[in-house]
C-alpha cells in the first residue's frame, strides 16, 4: 500500500472535500487528483478505518453524518496570498454587498494563520493593485449580485424593473434565474422571464430596482453552461480567416475571443486566424479596422466590400469636418 506524505496530503484533502458539499461522488474526487476510483475507495476506507463517519450510497456518492467536523484548517501562506489576490478581484469585479463579504470571510482566515505568516502576508496585501475598470454596476443597489447569487440557491423568484437598452422607462419583471456570469466587462443573468414567457438576458447595470419573492420557481432549468451553448448554435456564423502581422498577432489575444476565433497557424512572418462571427459585416469588420494596416483578409469577399464602405464613410466624415 502507498503510504507516502502525497497519499497522506490526498487523504486529509479528501475529507476537507467531504466537509464542503453534502454529498461528493467518487469520480469527483478521482478527477480532481488525477488517480483512479479503485485508489479513492482504498482511501475512503482508510478515512473510515481512522473513525470517520462517512455514509456512502451506490450510485450517489459519500457524504460525512450530520454534526461531524473536522476541526480548524491551517492554510499555508501560499494558499493564504490567492484569497489576498482574489479579494483584490472581488473589490474590483463584484458588487458592494459581494465584495464586503469577501472582505470578512479573508479577516477569519488570517485570524487563524500563525504570527509569522501574518507578518508576511501584511507586507503582501499593500504590494496588490487591480488596476482594470470596474465593471458597471448600478449604484443605487449595492447587492444585485448577492440576491442574485441567493436566488439561484434557494430556487426563490426575483422581481425587478428592468430597462432595456432600447426602451425610455423601466418594465417589471418576474425571473427565475439560471445562473450568473461575466463577460466584456458586464454582469449578465439567464432567467425565465414570466413577463415574456420565455428565456432573456438580463445585465446587471439596467436593473433599476430588486428584491426577493417568497414564490418558488415554477420549473426545473437546464445548467447555465447548457442553456449558453445551445443559444450559441442557434445563430448562424460565418467563417472569416485574416492574416496577421506576426508581430502585433500576439496584441489581439485578449479581444479575438471576443469575435469568435476558434485557430490560427503560423504561416512564415505572418498568423493565419480563423473565426466563425454571427456579425462579421458589422462588429467584425469595425474591430478589423483597428489593425487593419497588418493585415490581410482570406475570405469572405464580403467582409472585404464592408470594410472598404466603412473607411469610404470614415473618410467623407474626415473630409467634410475638414471643410467646415
Amino acid at each position: 500500500m502507498d503510504e507516502s506524505p502525497k497519499r497522506f496530503e490526498r487523504i486529509v484533502a479528501i475529507l476537507i472535500q467531504l466537509q464542503s458539499k453534502k454529498v461528493v461522488r467518487a469520480q469527483e474526487i478521482a478527477y480532481r487528483f488525477g488517480v483512479s476510483i479503485r485508489t479513492i475507495y482504498r482511501d475512503i476506507r482508510v478515512l473510515e478505518a481512522a473513525g470517520v463517519p462517512i455514509f456512502s450510497e451506490a450510485g450517489i456518492g459519500y457524504s460525512l453524518i450530520d454534526g461531524y467536523k473536522l476541526p480548524p484548517v491551517m492554510f499555508t501562506r501560499e494558499e493564504a496570498s490567492s484569497f489576498i489576490a482574489a479579494e483584490k478581484l472581488m473589490e474590483k469585479f463584484s458588487d458592494a454587498e459581494l465584495s464586503k463579504n469577501y472582505a470578512s470571510a479573508t479577516y477569519k482566515l488570517k485570524a487563524v494563520l500563525k504570527s509569522a505568516d501574518k507578518d508576511w502576508l501584511s507586507g503582501f496585501d499593500s504590494k496588490i493593485l487591480m488596476i482594470a475598470e470596474k465593471p458597471p454596476i448600478n449604484a443605487k443597489i449595492p447587492n444585485v449580485l448577492a440576491l442574485l447569487f441567493d436566488s439561484v440557491a434557494e430556487k426563490k423568484q426575483l422581481i425587478l424593473d428592468y430597462q432595456s437598452v432600447e426602451a425610455d422607462n423601466s418594465v417589471k419583471r418576474t425571473i427565475e434565474p439560471l445562473g450568473i456570469f461575466h463577460d466584456n466587462n458586464h454582469w449578465y443573468t439567464i432567467a425565465f422571464c414570466h413577463l415574456r414567457q420565455s428565456y432573456r438576458q438580463f445585465r446587471t447595470d439596467r436593473i433599476q430596482s430588486i428584491y426577493k419573492s417568497d414564490a418558488s420557481f415554477t420549473r426545473e432549468h437546464e445548467p447555465l453552461e447548457s442553456f449558453l451553448k445551445k443559444e450559441e448554435q442557434k445563430y448562424p456564423t460565418t467563417k472569416i480567416r485574416i492574416l496577421v502581422d506576426k508581430k502585433i498577432a500576439r496584441h489581439l489575444d485578449y479581444e479575438k475571443k471576443f469575435h469568435g476565433f476558434v485557430s490560427q497557424k503560423v504561416m512564415g512572418d505572418q498568423v493565419e486566424m480563423t473565426f466563425f462571427n454571427a456579425d462579421p459585416h458589422y462588429g467584425f469588420a469595425r474591430w478589423y479596422l483597428m489593425y487593419g494596416d497588418y493585415a490581410e483578409i482570406v475570405e469572405p469577399e464580403t467582409l472585404k466590400f464592408q470594410v472598404l464602405e466603412l473607411m469610404d464613410k470614415i473618410k467623407t466624415k474626415i473630409s467634410a469636418a475638414q471643410l467646415d
